[in-house]
């Protein structure tokens, strides 16, 4: 059970730069396959500030926090950041919403780590696209953000704030492109009364 010192789980979590690992991974990476003893020591490492469990088998280290979005795919995937929350990343709508809005082909979902709440929307395996990798994380691309937005938006499901969009960076060509895979006659009209 003591093959790692505390001091040994620290430098080698920093050294692999890990800062979020399952209970699993904790137990491959040191070699522990004890499930008792797993417990036990994420247990005494919790009780030393070490690690913070974020939900169920889900752990952080707290000497290396990860960013909201990296954080928002660990804790339910598969899911990218989407709608209102990559909206503000790439500046298309002002100010920094308190939730962090993901898109899922899981059920949706809602969670609370912190003082932050990460939320996410089900969609049909088919909409599941239309995302890229930056830095650690999985995030809408702009149009896809936008048609994310205001699809749930027709559903009812989210309030639209079509005068808070400022589209200068957005390219209409792959947006209608990406509005059209959505097969939704509702979303099309507003994409083309927002681009005219």
């Amino acid at each position: 059970m003591d093959f790692y010192s505390e001091t040994q789980i620290i430098r080698i979590l920093k050294e692999k730069n890990i800062s979020l690992f399952t209970l699993t991974d904790f137990g491959r990476i040191f070699k522990i396959q004890n499930r008792n003893t797993l417990y036990k020591k994420i247990a005494r490492l919790e009780k030393q500030g070490i690690v913070q469990q974020i939900i169920k088998g889900k752990y952080l280290f707290t000497l290396d926090q990860p960013d909201d979005y990296t954080l928002a795919n660990f804790i339910y995937s598969p899911s990218y950041v989407s709608c209102e929350t990559a909206l503000s990343f790439y500046g298309i709508i002002t100010g920094f919403p308190y939730q962090i809005t993901s898109v899922t082909i899981k059920k949706s979902k809602k969670n609370s780590f912190g003082n932050k709440e990460f939320s996410y929307s089900h969609v049909a395996s088919h909409l599941y696209w239309g995302y890229e990798k930056k830095e650690n994380f999985l995030i809408a691309e702009k149009e896809k953000a936008l048609l994310d937005y205001l699809y749930f938006g027709t559903k009812g499901w989210r309030s639209i704030e079509l005068d808070e969009l400022d589209l200068s960076e957005v390219n209409k060509n792959k947006l209608i492109s990406f509005a059209k895979k959505f097969k939704n006659k509702k979303l099309l009209k507003i994409i083309h009364k927002l681009i005219k």
